[in-house]
């Protein structure tokens, strides 16, 4: 016999179990959004970029999201409002919230406001599609 093989072994990624989804992303922060877009957009989902109150009303007409991310760090936004607000008209849309880690009442007011998972701004700018993915799965 031979000798053994050098490093680690590679092992193929597992296939993406979740479909591609509309997703809406309500920031202010249009950097921090655009980097959003991106990621998920090479995770292979559509993105739409909403940064404010007055784009939700089109955004929300042309066709139902998915999901909906919600900037918790946006007083100006209130996202946690907003997204109470529309949950007559998402009807069932998961929520994916992110906030200031030193800001533990933006994350309570998204857990309030019916936003299903929320996580600190720096997990949501490392982990955007697993995040997503996991939420979308259930």
């Amino acid at each position: 016999m031979g000798p053994a093989p050098v490093g680690p072994r590679r092992v193929p990624p597992a296939a993406r179990p979740v479909a591609v989804a509309r997703v809406l992303v309500l920031t202010g922060d249009l950097l921090f959004g655009s980097n959003l877009q991106g990621a998920l957009a090479a995770a292979g989902h559509r993105v739409e970029l909403v940064p404010g109150r007055a784009g939700l009303a089109g955004a929300l007409a042309e066709n139902a999201p998915e999901l909906v991310i919600v900037d918790l760090t946006d007083g100006a936004l209130a996202g946690a409002e907003v997204f109470a607000s529309l949950s007559a008209q998402l009807a069932g849309t998961p929520g994916l919230g992110f906030y200031s880690h030193v800001d533990p009442a933006a994350r309570e007011a998204g857990e309030a406001a019916g936003i299903g998972l929320v996580v600190p701004r720096s997990r949501m700018a490392r982990e955007a599609a697993a995040l997503v993915d996991g939420v979308l799965a259930g």
